[in-house]
């Protein structure tokens, strides 16, 4: 074993000396100070480390069972063989730790084995900013080892900037939710342009600046009161199994009930195809005493109208069709073009876990009945939700509705990009926000 000797002003210096040449498996035999401090120079303190030699194999005899191997042990441990040997790493932790102390009474001492010779001083004020200057430079050294260890970019990347790995994590999360790489890649684009050079010290400040946005990409449809004699038409449309009935019902409790201003509410039913469908809307409408009209065709829908022109909400329910059935879209907008009179608000419904792709040919089969907002359901079904950020960005289109369940009416909040970002963030939709 080989003893090493470095010499510092302070023992946090000459420890730091001692790592860089030896490296993290040396082992501590002492710390001591040689030299108080004066006016004239500094104080000095002495570490010692001792570190392994290679151990040197000699020819083995024939026949032998053993093996002779040379060992050379320095005489200052033999001189102290009850020396206890702290590891290098162990002593950096422990000088990190006189840091984390509010009193100087409390103050608690590095564990090291001392020599005898060793004069004992309080820390110095120096000293102390010192370390507390190290501390903090190992809680930025492990922030930036975790955003490392997320660093997933691809080898060819689209952005001709170089992406600093303090964005790996975020990257990361918004590759994973489904985002269009596209769109994520101009978000770096602009946030390597336009966030300071200061906040780029640690993850926070990135997700912050990430989150502002995020935000941005989404807009939302504030819900706002009726003033009389102002009336509000909504059709609900989108394709089968995405919750449009569902998401009718919660709409005509909420505006029936759970506002601070209770409307008055009727329903029209468009969806005759499915004796269910319209079994269950009825039943929802006699729960809530509100009116339903069932129409089959355009002349129809013209008398429900009219049937139900005192009410301040009228909620239209439409038959679920394939993104692919021209022939039942175009239907929809027989319906839509025998009351251009009449201002009709067209909801776009679709689910959260639909893929990108597929919510692309949706929007662009049902843009012909000019949709006004979209509401996306079953939040609480994925752990993506890029592609809602992605779709929003493309059509420009904003969000007026979150579905989060099947519980009418609870299950139903008004869009709020905070609430989508978090969602984003987190991997999860979580009810209880209205």
């Amino acid at each position: 074993m080989k003893l090493m000797t470095f010499t510092a002003p302070t023992p946090a210096q000459a420890l730091k000396a001692a790592q860089k040449e030896c490296g993290e498996d040396a082992l501590v035999v002492s710390t001591k100070q040689i030299r108080k401090k004066s006016l004239a120079q500094p104080a000095l303190y002495e570490v010692v480390v001792a570190i392994e030699d290679v151990p040197q194999k000699k020819p083995v005899k024939k026949g032998s069972q053993k093996r002779s191997v040379t060992k050379r042990t320095d005489d200052r441990i033999m001189e102290n063989p009850e020396e206890v040997l702290v590891n290098i790493s162990e002593a950096a932790r422990q000088i990190s730790e006189i840091a984390n102390v509010e009193k100087p009474e409390t103050q608690q001492k590095a564990k090291f084995e001392i020599e005898e010779e060793t004069v004992s001083e309080p820390v110095s004020k120096q000293e102390m900013e010192e370390l507390k200057a190290i501390k903090s430079e190992l809680f930025k050294l492990a922030d930036k080892v975790k955003l490392i260890q997320n660093m997933v970019w691809e080898e060819k990347k689209p952005l001709s900037h170089t992406i600093p790995p303090e964005f790996a994590e975020i990257y990361r999360i918004a590759k994973t939710s489904g985002m269009d790489g596209i769109h994520l890649d101009e978000i770096m684009r602009l946030t390597l342009e336009h966030m300071p050079l200061q906040m780029r010290t640690s993850s926070q400040t990135v997700r912050r600046y990430f989150r502002t946005l995020l935000r941005k990409m989404v807009p939302v449809r504030l819900e706002q009161d009726l003033v009389p004699p102002q009336k509000k038409i909504m059709m609900l449309v989108g394709p089968t199994g995405v919750g449009k009935t569902t998401t009718l019902a919660k709409l005509a409790a909420r505006y029936a009930y759970l506002m601070e201003k209770k409307y008055k509410v009727g329903i029209i039913t468009l969806d005759t195809y499915r004796i269910g469908a319209v079994e269950q809307l009825m039943q929802y409408a006699k729960m809530m005493r509100i009116g339903i009209e069932a129409v089959v065709d355009p002349p129809e829908f013209i008398t429900a109208l009219q049937t139900l022109q005192h009410m301040d909400i009228i909620l239209i329910d439409t038959v679920g069709s394939s993104q692919y059935d021209k022939e039942k879209i175009d239907k929809l907008q027989q319906f839509l073009a025998s009351n251009n009179d009449v201002g009709i608000d067209v909801n776009l419904v679709m689910g959260a876990p639909t893929k990108l792709e597929d919510l692309r040919a949706i929007y662009r089969n049902f843009a012909p009945l000019g949709i006004d907002t979209l509401i996306f359901t079953k939040l609480d079904e994925t752990r993506g939700f890029g592609n809602i950020f992605s779709l929003v960005y493309e059509t420009e289109k904003p969000v007026s509705y979150l579905s989060v369940g099947q519980e009418v009416p609870d299950d139903l909040m008004c869009a709020d990009s905070d609430y989508l970002v978090e969602c984003l963030m987190v991997g999860q939709a979580k009810k209880g926000r209205q």
